[in-house]
């Protein structure tokens, strides 16, 4: 089963991704790591949020 992305964790995607693209541009790679480790970060919370609001959509489902 494939677990669609909600509109939250597109939106975390969104975030890592201006991380990743602001970090290759960094000149300062410590800077740079930072960011990426922000960037993954960000990937785990869209991963987690999508899974907690299809729990949620899942419960609101089975209420009916």
């Amino acid at each position: 089963m494939k677990l669609q992305i909600s509109y939250r964790g597109r939106e975390y995607l969104k975030t890592a991704q201006t991380l990743l693209l602001t970090a290759k541009t960094m000149t300062d790679q410590a800077i740079a790591a930072q960011l990426k480790a922000l960037a993954d970060d960000y990937e785990r919370r869209a991963q987690s949020a999508s899974i907690d609001d299809a729990a949620k959509a899942l419960a609101r489902f089975d209420e009916r």
